[in-house]
């Protein structure tokens, strides 16, 4: 589970963040390209920015259900 304590520090605020737990799979981004992206080392992803449709919502969801390090949570601010 992650974090909200230990977000990176490129996500935006809001509901969904990125921890410091994320190895930098991409898979976030594939799954969600509209609100994760890497950052410029390439060492871990971000929300960039939050869900503004269900569409993005329901991509978000899957993001999180494909992290293989539960580095994607939905409860931050």
């Amino acid at each position: 589970m992650a974090d909200k304590t230990s977000k990176v520090k490129e996500n935006v605020s809001g509901k969904y963040y990125v921890d410091e737990n994320c190895i930098g799979c991409t898979a976030c981004v594939g799954d969600a390209p509209d609100n994760f992206a890497m950052n410029a080392s390439g060492t871990n992803a971000y929300v960039y920015e939050q869900p503004e449709n269900d569409a993005q919502e329901e991509a978000c969801k899957g993001a999180m259900g494909t992290c293989p390090v539960d580095a994607i949570g939905d409860d931050g601010e």
